[in-house]
């Protein structure tokens, strides 16, 4: 399932009403009406088990996002390669804890 939202509080709105949840859910911290972190917390709250990076050019955010419950953090602007060497590196984790 893919979905876009342009708000945090869309964002917690659409996961909560997906049937089908997101592998992925690619979080940024400036967002109107709820923040990404705050946004993080919510869907965290909803579903322990959801897998969310943050990808912000908030470098200082990196510790609340983390602490939030983020699998990872990017900095802006980054190459689709390192987002993908992040996600892979998270699934294979959940492999090996699955294991």
């Amino acid at each position: 399932m893919v979905a876009v939202a342009s708000d945090g509080e869309e964002a917690v709105r659409k996961y909560r009403d997906m049937k089908e949840k997101p592998v992925i859910i690619i979080m940024d911290q400036r967002m109107p009406v709820k923040d990404g972190v705050s946004a993080t917390q919510e869907i965290l709250k909803m579903d322990p088990g959801a897998t969310i990076f943050f990808g912000s050019a908030d470098l200082h955010i990196e510790k609340e996002a983390i602490a939030a419950g983020a699998k990872g953090f990017l900095l802006k602007p980054f190459r689709i390669e390192e987002l993908l060497e992040a996600i892979e590196e998270t699934v294979a984790d959940k492999s090996k804890a699955k294991s």
